[in-house]
């Protein structure tokens, strides 16, 4: 292998063109070789790039892939990331993994079965101030970590993305687009969910998936999570903070810089475009034997958290 990775990507979306793309290209060890897209004249604003209909004819092709970006509506997931998975490629997937726990842990078995690289594009682990939370939680800087939640709240997704309303493609609402990325800060932070339960309902949209939905986890020591994430909201929040015996970290926004905490006051920049962190981690793995920031058999462990939700 040359000391360049290079993609291919499935879907020209939204995130795929404001964050994965521009990731991609401003890596200095990736080359973005080409596209699976349904519309090969997105291509077209590539120049350089290859474009194919379907993933098997851009696997059977000749042009060189060593990884696979998937960048599709949730219910492809599995079937795509196995395939590129028993093509020899490693992948880098989208959240959620899958369209539930059971598919999701298929695509690891694959991945341990090719000896490929199966990682998960939850970039906030690789947010400064989360790793620097974990860290002043294991140096006793609150105590006893007890309780945290993680509040999201906005309107709805806009109809370019359109495809999330649909249960069939998504699987549910905010909880799978961005109640995932909070549950996976949760088991980042404190280790495999134990148990986990929670509500969804339709408060104002009409819609095939649900407006809102709240998240109970368990995880060992009796730490409580709760994440609240919604679709109905008008003011925006973004809220994380987490509390134990003597004192408590509050990271509000999320997607900002600044936690706050006992004796502690402290700015972290998150990278302008999130997703680059986890594309030179991603690279950074498969050339230099890093650690991947999000492995899937980590991953998958919110998919079994939305699982219990939906059952519930």
């Amino acid at each position: 292998m040359d000391m360049a990775i290079h993609w291919l990507l499935i879907g020209i979306g939204d995130i795929a063109r404001k964050r994965v793309i521009p990731a991609i290209l401003s890596d200095p060890r990736s080359t973005l070789t080409g596209f699976v897209t349904r519309d090969a004249k997105k291509a077209d604003a590539y120049p350089g790039t290859h474009a194919w209909l379907t993933l098997e004819a851009a696997l059977a092709s000749d042009n060189q892939i060593d990884a696979v970006y998937i960048a599709s509506p949730v219910v492809f997931h599995t079937q795509q990331a196995i395939a590129a998975l028993r093509a020899g490629k490693h992948v880098l997937c989208e959240k959620p993994v899958a369209m539930n726990y059971a598919e999701a842990a298929s695509i690891v078995k694959a991945a341990n079965a090719s000896g490929n690289l199966f990682g998960v594009a939850y970039y906030r682990r690789l947010y400064p101030k989360l790793m620097r939370a974990k860290e002043l939680i294991a140096a006793g800087a609150i105590g006893q970590p007890l309780f945290a939640e993680g509040i999201y709240h906005g309107w709805l997704e806009s109809e370019e993305r359109g495809w999330l309303r649909d249960p069939a493609l998504a699987g549910g609402g905010p909880l799978y687009d961005v109640a995932s990325h909070r549950i996976d800060a949760m088991n980042f932070l404190f280790g495999k969910p134990e148990r986990a339960t929670g509500l969804r309902s339709n408060a104002l949209h009409d819609l095939k998936v649900e407006d809102s939905a709240t998240v109970l986890i368990g995880y060992a020591g009796g730490i409580h999570a709760v994440v609240d994430a919604r679709w109905n909201s008008r003011i925006s929040r973004d809220e994380f903070r987490i509390v134990g015996t003597d004192g408590e970290l509050n990271l509000t926004p999320l997607n900002g810089p600044d936690l706050r905490g006992p004796n502690i006051a402290e700015a972290l920049s998150v990278a302008a475009n999130v997703h680059q962190p986890a594309i030179e981690n991603f690279v950074a793995a498969i050339l230099d034997g890093a650690q991947l920031a999000c492995p899937g058999d980590e991953a998958i462990w919110t998919d079994w958290i939305t699982e219990q939700v939906m059952k519930s």
